[in-house]
């Protein structure tokens, strides 16, 4: 079983995105948060379950959808690594694309 990573992209993603629910509901944002950990913990068992990246023609790399946020992360080998969350407006700008 692969183990999760955060990049610190993504650490510092969640931070920002949770500041800002938390602005107008403290407890929607935790709410969030808890529900991304949950999606991302599937990955562990489940890591093929994301789509491909529609802008990376990468296999290795996948998202997971949940609301209007988008999960970015990349299968190793040895482990899983969360690239990035972002909402899905936003462009994507990963791994020194676009």
């Amino acid at each position: 079983m692969p183990k999760i990573k955060w990049s610190k992209d993504s650490i510092d993603n969640i931070k920002e995105i949770t500041t800002f629910i938390a602005k107008d509901s403290p407890y929607y944002a935790k709410l969030f948060r808890d529900r991304i950990f949950e999606m991302i913990e599937h990955l562990e068992f489940f890591p093929e379950i994301g789509r491909l990246v529609p802008e990376l023609n990468d296999p290795n790399i996948k998202e997971l959808i949940f609301n209007k946020y988008r999960i970015i992360y990349q299968i190793n080998e040895d482990y899983i690594e969360i690239i990035s969350i972002l909402h899905g407006s936003r462009l994507l700008q990963i791994l020194g694309k676009n």
